[in-house]
C-alpha cells in the first residue's frame, strides 16, 4: 500500500526535558498502528507534532510525500489529519448533531447542507443516533468519547489519531468503543491509536510501537512487540 505518513528524526524539548527524541517511522494506507509507553513517555507530544499543534525542534513530518512540518494544525486537518483528545471538549451548549456539523464545515471544509447526510451516517456509526438532539454537555463519558470520535471523523480524515479514546471507560464500554474503531478501520481509514488499555489496542492494531523517554524502542507485529524482553522490562515492569 502507498505510504501515507512518514516521520523523520522528530525531536521536541521543553527546556532541558527532551520529550520526543529522534522518532522515525512510516505508516502505509490502511494500517492501524497502536502506540504504548509509560506515562510521560512522549506519546501525546508525538501526536501534537503529527497534528501540527506544536512544531518540532528537529526532524520532519511528511504526509503523502509532502513536507507538512511547518503547516499549521487547521491546514493539516483540511489535508486529512483528524484527531481526538484525551479529555473531550465538545461545544457543550450545542446538540450532538450540531457538533458534527461544525466539525464537518470548519474542519472538513464541507458546506453545511452537504454535511447533513454524512453526519447522520456518523451518528449511526458511533451509536449516537438516539442522542442526536441532546446537548453535548449532558452526555455520559462514554457518549462524550463517542462524540469526540464522531467529530474527528466528520472532518473526513485519511489519517485518524486517537489519543486514549478508551481511557476512563469500564470493560464493557471499552469493548463497545473497540468495535466502533474496528468498523472505522474496515472502511479504510488509517489509524494511529495511543492507549493504555493494551487489550483494546491488540483487538484492532495491525502494528504496535512502543515509546520510552521519547524514543521509539520497538515497532512491529503486535504480539511479538508485547512479548519482547525490552518491552516487558520497560512497559510491563517485568524483569527479564
Amino acid at each position: 500500500m502507498p505510504e501515507l505518513l512518514r516521520l523523520e528524526e522528530l525531536s521536541k524539548s521543553y527546556g532541558s526535558l527532551r520529550v520526543t527524541d529522534g522518532v522515525s517511522l512510516s505508516l502505509d494506507e490502511g494500517e492501524t498502528l497502536g502506540i504504548i509507553g509509560p506515562n510521560g513517555a512522549g506519546k501525546t507530544t508525538l501526536f501534537n507534532l503529527i497534528g501540527g499543534d506544536v512544531a518540532p525542534d528537529a526532524g520532519r513530518v511528511w504526509l503523502r510525500g509532502a513536507d507538512v512540518t511547518r503547516v499549521p494544525s487547521h491546514r493539516r486537518c483540511r489535508r486529512g489529519i483528524g484527531r481526538t483528545y484525551q479529555v473531550p471538549h465538545p461545544f457543550a451548549g450545542l446538540s450532538v448533531f450540531e457538533n458534527l456539523l461544525v466539525a464537518a464545515s470548519a474542519g472538513g471544509g464541507v458546506r453545511e447542507r452537504d454535511a447533513y447526510g454524512p453526519c447522520a451516517e456518523l451518528l449511526a456509526l458511533t451509536n449516537l443516533e438516539a442522542k442526536a438532539n441532546l446537548a453535548a454537555g449532558s452526555l455520559t463519558l462514554l457518549d462524550r468519547k463517542r462524540l469526540e470520535l464522531a467529530r474527528a471523523l466528520a472532518t473526513r480524515p485519511e489519517l485518524l489519531l486517537l489519543d486514549e479514546i478508551a481511557g476512563g471507560l469500564g470493560e464493557q464500554e471499552a469493548l463497545a468503543l473497540v468495535a466502533t474503531v474496528r468498523a472505522i478501520a474496515a472502511r479504510g481509514v488509517t489509524i494511529v491509536w495511543i492507549e493504555h488499555v493494551v487489550h483494546a489496542l491488540l483487538a484492532v492494531a495491525t502494528r504496535l510501537a512502543v515509546i520510552d523517554f521519547g524514543r521509539l524502542i520497538a515497532d512491529g507485529e503486535p504480539r511479538a512487540v508485547i512479548e519482547s524482553d525490552e518491552v516487558q522490562r520497560v512497559y510491563m515492569g517485568i524483569a527479564v
